[in-house]
């Protein structure tokens, strides 16, 4: 990362910005605040040296809530226009790969919260890349995608406790103070959100 860098993540209960300069952390603000991301997000930026103003943008593209992802990538597209600030989306549960491969190395299955009973989950390597596509998947079926003992995400812990004694697990949310352990092979200029099933409701004339 180069020059001062914003980082957007509230695609899931968590909401959090940071600032960088370079690959240092200047300030970030973390919140578990559950819904109100269209309220909180702004001003936690606006609380940033400077008003958060960087020449480069990192947002979460999910998944996770689908509310959660459109405000941050709105927020994000919105202030790339307005500051010139190239715009660079990553994977929800890359993130959370980095920040459990930061804390101890090792390759991780990240789990996280889904919808309607189900878990997303993705296998990464010791260096942070995805080593298969994010499925939405029910618990049992979670179990048998996982390929490391070691878990990290939201459902870790329930996904630790049906996969077998070896499991060990790690509860954490992405947090955008944890930009620097993201993989860079997971940032994108492609903005689309990554939703990881298909949309409860659809407008007329949509397609699933």
């Amino acid at each position: 990362m180069a020059g001062h860098v914003l980082g957007i993540d509230c695609a899931t209960e968590a909401c959090s910005v940071a600032l960088y300069e370079g690959a240092e952390l200047v300030s970030g603000t973390y919140e578990v605040i559950g819904r109100g991301h269209a309220e909180r997000l702004v001003p936690m930026i606006a609380e940033l040296p400077g008003r958060g103003h960087a020449n480069r943008i990192l947002v979460s593209l999910g998944p996770g809530s689908f509310t959660g992802v459109r405000i941050g990538l709105a927020v994000g597209r919105a202030l790339g226009l307005a500051w010139g600030a190239e715009v660079r989306g990553y994977p929800t549960l890359a993130l959370v790969a980095g920040q459990a491969i930061a804390e101890r190395e090792g390759p991780v299955t990240v789990c996280m919260n889904g919808g309607h009973g189900e878990w997303f989950v993705q296998n990464f390597d010791a260096c942070g890349v995805a080593e298969d596509e994010v499925r939405s998947l029910p618990p049992e079926a979670a179990r048998e995608a996982r390929r490391h003992r070691r878990i990290a995400g939201s459902r870790a812990t329930d996904l630790a406790a049906i996969g077998g004694d070896d499991c060990e697990a790690l509860n954490v949310l992405p947090d955008a103070r944890s930009l620097g352990s993201l993989a860079e092979a997971h940032l994108t200029a492609d903005l689309g959100p990554i939703y990881g099933r298909p949309p409860d409701a659809i407008l007329p004339g949509e397609r699933r």
